[in-house]
């Protein structure tokens, strides 16, 4: 039986294309039951539509607060019943209750090495200009699980990119983002073959068959 998955976006959505692809090529054993994007226009929803995933849009700005939108969420996802979330680029900060209510089954990315430059207001080319201004050698990409608090969820996997002194924003966000593309894909490959354990802040990744990483 194939898992249900269902992604959150706002903007281009590569990770989202990401997931698609490597359903396709079989490397997931799941579909993708729904987008859900926060904003209209987001490029995200053209590549859901090009794959035949049902999509819908709950606009952030026609709710008064992040409780109310969060709200709307469930209701928009509980027909679906994900056994797992994805925010893939999705600007837009869960409620408590919403995080609780699927604790353990929500994931994300950063595109640096938490705990360096994340928390509020750290997204996007933020990120990656903050490092450069900062003269960082390293910068990365991570992927986590979400809690309530703003890239504090428990580590699941992270790789490291070399900054080089000829990088602006923009270079060193595409190097992050491919690698960002390959370690989202590798965490949700391991949490659907039951491989992921949370224990306190740390994530314990169980050997695969045969010894697979």
């Amino acid at each position: 039986m194939q898992a249900k998955l269902a992604v959150l976006v706002s903007g281009n959505g590569s990770n989202l294309q990401a997931m698609i692809d490597a359903i396709a090529f079989g490397l997931l054993p799941a579909e993708i039951a729904i987008v859900i994007s926060s904003r209209s226009d987001a490029y995200a929803l053209e590549r859901a539509a090009r794959a035949g995933i049902p999509t819908a849009v709950v606009p952030r700005k026609a709710y008064a607060d992040n409780e109310a939108y969060s709200e709307a969420l469930l209701e928009v996802l509980a027909p679906y019943q994900p056994d797992l979330l994805l925010l893939a680029g999705f600007m837009s900060v869960l409620s408590d209750r919403f995080v609780n209510h699927y604790a353990g089954r929500i994931m994300n990315t950063h595109p640096a090495l938490i705990p360096a430059f994340c928390g509020p207001g750290f997204y996007g080319a933020r990120v990656h200009q903050a490092v450069l201004d900062y003269g960082a050698k390293v910068s990365g990409a991570s992927i986590i699980f979400v809690e309530t608090g703003v890239d504090t969820g428990p580590i699941i996997l992270q790789e490291a990119v070399p900054v080089y002194d000829t990088d602006t924003a923009d270079s060193l966000a595409e190097r992050v983002l491919a690698v960002e593309h390959r370690l989202y894909v590798k965490a949700v490959r391991y949490y659907l073959a039951g491989r992921l354990h949370i224990r306190g802040r740390r994530v314990y990744i169980t050997p695969g068959e045969g010894g697979e990483k």
